[in-house]
């Protein structure tokens, strides 16, 4: 038999607040932001990668391996605003390898 107190309430559990994560929110509109930004930096040397491989019929290798690390880095940031990631990406993290 369970300890109930007399007149057969039991005690209801204390509910835990915390308090509101503004760092976080900061910190995501912070990285939303810049995934933006990275977002059309990433267009524009997907354009300039094209306009490279008319002229010279092959795509620069220097532009697509920072392209790569470019989409992974946006790739980071997003995951931190989505709460999909829990560590912060560059510059509060290193920058992604090739």
């Amino acid at each position: 038999m369970t300890d109930v107190p007399p007149g057969g309430a039991q005690a209801l559990p204390t509910p835990v607040h915390r308090p509101f994560p503004v760092a976080r929110l900061l910190y995501s509109v912070a990285f939303a932001v810049l995934a933006w930004v990275v977002l059309w930096v990433t267009i524009v040397l997907g354009v300039v990668q094209f306009v490279m491989f008319v002229l010279h019929g092959r795509a620069n290798d220097e532009l697509t391996g920072f392209s790569r690390r470019l989409v992974q880095y946006l790739w980071e940031l997003l995951g931190y605003v989505t709460f999909f990631r829990e560590e912060m990406p560059f510059p509060f993290g290193p920058f992604p390898k090739a």
